[in-house]
């Protein structure tokens, strides 16, 4: 019997400690798969974030890479060619026309920076995180509406103010764009043919500069000055009119430049025709997404139009984004603040509460027109190149973000401005040729804001001719620690906050304390260090 129970005892002993064991068992397997589950998300992100950084740098390298074969191709075809031709000239012209020769911009089939950047789900959330944002600031608005007016309104009186008159600013955008096709395009044609076929070249030269100068002042120039002041245009009308103006200044300046050097340089030979630019690759120019003339661009097979009604969804969105801006966040503080007379105190309080506002509209801007608004363009015309800015936002120093900022305008100032300076001074003077490269953007940006806003008040000039200025140099190339970028954002920071204090402070002002005379001074000196009103 004893033994009996002892073998029983002995089962049972065994049975439980097999259940523990598989009761540790069945934890310890449940720990390893909660482990590796952690583990295996954990990879995933890891492989994520290189899978974008990878795709980036790739990006980038192979960028740069076919850039320069490209460059280096060209310089090499024509340095071979120029030197085949002037054989028996001297080393001082060769090296002079080796610089003529250089070769500009080079266009190739690209994406946006942005376009590549949302397809990582990281950086997709934080554009998500702005949509949030924008349904926030519409809510909190028929909030308002419906708690001042006791029923839900969007009040889009602010839009209908803005953009007012524009049956004349159709009408003047109308003739603007006519006299830019026609007029520089048949001009120049007029010239080439009399240049090669009659003897008073000289003579043909000048009559033709004087005539396309007197075209140019009155139709780019005087018109449309003359009709936002005429017309009393308001503010978005205004900017439409200027940004078109300028945008067909520089249009037809590229046009010329271009091809005057390539009618000189190819002479017709005897029953040959005068070749000249199709006025089609001239009308393509004018609407793609670039400031460089070029007879051909690369092209995209198809028009992908799903894109492009996107793109400008976006874009209406953008403006709605800002009108809820100003709306939420600056008119009701600068509508109180403009009661106050101009102080030290006044400004510093103002300034601060506009630095936030003022970089959402910087983003916004810089989203809208130089992402939105030129790749939907650019897909309804085929265009390839889609550089239109870089990454500027990791930039450390101010020199790589005013190159990186906006692309389409820094290749003009640079191909047409930095480059054709330094070939005037020999390339010795390179100091004086950004100086002046910044003085002109400083005097187009300033114009811009003048005749936009209706008044003068010189922040824009002061910003870009002398901080700008100071930043580009100090905060140079040799900048490489992230805290530099730090730096750069705080300084955005503050200077749109400049921007949108000033100016707003000074727009009120124009309102509650007009001017009474029509004296210089009085049109230069700001209404706001002075006006104080009740």
């Amino acid at each position: 019997m004893s033994k009996v129970q002892t073998v029983v005892h002995r089962f049972a002993g065994q049975t439980s400690g097999e259940n523990q064991q598989r009761s540790e068992n069945g934890s310890v397997t449940q720990n390893e798969n909660h482990r590796n589950i952690t583990e295996t998300a954990r990879r995933k992100d890891d492989m994520e974030r290189l899978k974008a950084e990878l795709i980036r740098r790739v990006q980038t390298q192979l960028n740069d890479a076919v850039e320069r074969a490209v460059s280096d191709s060209i310089t090499s075809l024509n340095t071979h060619s120029h030197t085949n031709m002037l054989t028996h000239t001297d080393n001082k012209t060769s090296t002079c026309d080796r610089h003529k020769l250089d070769q500009g911009k080079v266009f190739m089939a690209r994406c946006s920076l942005l376009d590549e950047l949302f397809e990582i789900s990281h950086i997709r959330t934080i554009y998500h995180m702005f949509i949030a944002a924008l349904f926030l600031f519409f809510m909190s608005t028929l909030a308002v509406d419906y708690i001042d007016q006791g029923r839900l309104v969007l009040d889009l009186g602010l839009f209908y103010y803005a953009f007012g008159q524009l049956n004349v600013v159709i009408c003047c955008w109308t003739l603007m764009f006519s006299y830019t096709l026609l007029g520089p395009y048949h001009v120049l044609r007029v010239w080439a043919g009399l240049y090669h076929n009659g003897h008073h070249r000289t003579c043909v030269c000048v009559v033709t500069a004087i005539i396309l100068c007197a075209a140019q002042i009155s139709m780019l120039g005087i018109f449309p000055v003359y009709m936002v002041l005429h017309y009393q245009l308001p503010p978005a009308s205004r900017f439409i009119i200027i940004l078109e103006q300028i945008r067909f200044v520089m249009k037809s300046y590229s046009f010329i430049r271009e091809s005057t050097p390539a009618v000189l340089k190819n002479t017709p030979q005897k029953g040959e025709c005068l070749r000249f630019p199709a006025l089609s690759s001239y009308l393509y120019f004018l609407f793609c997404p670039t400031l460089i003339y070029r007879e051909v661009y690369p092209r995209n097979p198809n028009i992908r139009w799903t894109f492009v009604g996107k793109n400008f969804l976006k874009v209406l969105a953008s403006l709605f984004y800002l009108y809820f801006i100003l709306e939420r966040l600056c008119i009701p503080v600068f509508r109180n603040k403009s009661g106050l007379q101009f102080s030290t105190r006044t400004l510093i309080l103002t300034l601060f509460h506009a630095a936030f506002p003022g970089m959402l509209i910087l983003m916004l801007g810089f989203y809208a027109f130089l992402h939105c608004w030129l790749n939907a363009f650019a897909e309804m015309l085929r265009f390839a190149d889609r550089m239109f800015y870089k990454d500027w936002w990791n930039s450390t120093s101010f020199a790589n973000y005013y190159r990186t900022w906006n692309i389409v305008v820094h290749d003009w100032l640079y191909y047409y401005g930095y480059r054709d300076f330094l070939w005037l001074s020999g390339y010795k003077l390179r100091s004086v040729a950004t100086l002046s490269v910044f003085a002109v953007s400083a005097l187009v940006h300033e114009y811009a804001f003048t005749m936009g806003f209706g008044f003068f008040y010189p922040v824009m000039f002061c910003t870009f001719a002398g901080i700008g200025v100071v930043f580009n140099f100090a905060m140079n190339d040799k900048r490489k620690s992230p805290v530099w970028n730090i730096i750069m954002w705080t300084c955005l920071f503050i200077g749109q906050g400049v921007h949108v204090c000033l100016y707003c402070l000074e727009w009120y002002a124009q309102i509650h304390c007009p001017r009474t005379g029509a004296g210089f001074w009085d049109l230069v000196t700001p209404r706001s260090w002075t006006c104080s009103y009740q």
